[in-house]
């Protein structure tokens, strides 16, 4: 059974086709915390099957558990990754994102079941390499007797939400550590960049602004804001919604001037957006706003817009891994019969509509 993967720097989601038509998710957040060891401490994670590593006396809470006992505890969490790839400064990055990844992936069916995993694209804005990061992800899918392919974010969100568009447009994944942009054309890249601002530099910026931890502001950003809204002036969502601002327009510059740099076909190119950082209420209408005063160097359709609740699998948090799997499957019946490039297209539209 083919899978897709989505290795976030907020959450790891994996998709796979379920009972009909359907598709499941699973899913973890790509963080620990550390406590320390003790016999009440285990009797009390394993009872609750909660994930976590021991060494020595030291205990590593991850995944959704490490954010929960992050507030109890009033402890800073730990990340993997960091901008969208495995974090330099941190040490356990790697043996964390294994045990994630094993969890939410798991063992193949059968050895060399197709996987695609999303990475980012390079930077337009910084020198961080995303080869490294890349190739250990993949080798990581790859231990567990995994075929993989690696595709860009943006792509994946092109298969995902565009398929009733022949997968033209421009699909854009607004993540923690990153967001990722790609215009595609009939499922081929045009442009595909990254830019080194998300969630993260959001929350960061606030942080910064009004002293607030960033654990807590991203509760606030997850439970209790909205862009539509009128805040307080110095209010930690006031400032909330002037980096969300500041973030949208600064997407926009940097795909204005990649499209200048290129000849893109004279088309109708619809935007989807997906991502964990596009969850906030009213980021569709500020985007739509601010593109409208863009005057971009191409034909933009309209603003894809889906009514996203938390529990739906519709949910833009779960758009990059559907858009793997969606490549995951048309990749599969490509191999078992050797088809004109017509058939695989109408066949990846089907896996879309899923």
């Amino acid at each position: 059974m083919a899978k897709g993967l989505d290795v976030g720097t907020m959450n790891i989601i994996c998709a796979e086709k379920g009972k009909g038509d359907s598709i499941s998710f699973a899913q973890q957040r790509n963080a620990f915390l550390e406590m320390e060891a003790g016999d009440l401490a285990q009797n009390m994670l394993n009872s609750a099957k909660i994930l976590y590593t021991q060494k020595g006396d030291i205990i590593n809470v991850l995944g959704e558990d490490a954010f929960k006992f992050s507030n109890v505890f009033n402890k800073p969490i730990r990340r993997p990754m960091k901008q969208g790839i495995i974090s330099p400064d941190e040490k356990e990055s790697i043996p964390m994102i294994k045990l994630i990844i094993e969890r939410v992936l798991g063992q193949p069916e059968k050895d060399g079941e197709i996987a695609y995993i999303s990475v980012p694209a390079s930077p337009v804005d910084s020198n961080v390499n995303v080869l490294y990061h890349s190739k250990t992800v993949e080798a990581l899918a790859q231990r567990l007797g995994y075929q993989t392919n690696l595709i860009d974010e943006g792509l994946a969100v092109v298969f995902s939400e565009l398929g009733d568009f022949n997968f033209t447009g421009i699909g854009i994944s607004v993540g923690a550590g990153m967001t990722n942009i790609t215009v595609a054309y009939l499922a081929t890249p045009i442009v595909s960049f990254s830019i080194a601002r998300g969630g993260d530099w959001i929350d960061e910026q606030v942080s910064s602004a009004t002293g607030v931890a960033n654990e807590r502001i991203t509760a606030i950003k997850e439970s209790d804001f909205s862009l539509d809204s009128e805040y307080e002036i110095g209010s930690v969502q006031g400032a909330l919604a002037l980096y969300y601002d500041a973030l949208i327009t600064y997407l926009i510059a940097n795909l204005k001037k990649k499209l200048l740099e290129v000849a893109p076909p004279d088309a109708e190119f619809p935007i989807a957006i997906a991502g964990g950082s596009s969850r906030a209420k009213g980021f569709l209408e500020m985007f739509e706003k601010r593109i409208s005063e863009a005057n971009l160097p191409i034909n933009i359709s309209k603003v894809k817009k889906n009514k996203y609740t938390n529990s739906d699998s519709k949910d833009p948090i779960y758009s990059i891994a559907r858009g793997c799997l969606i490549a995951s499957l048309t990749r599969e019946e490509a191999e078992v019969v050797e088809e004109p490039e017509e058939e695989k297209t109408e066949k990846a539209k089907k896996a879309a509509t899923a």
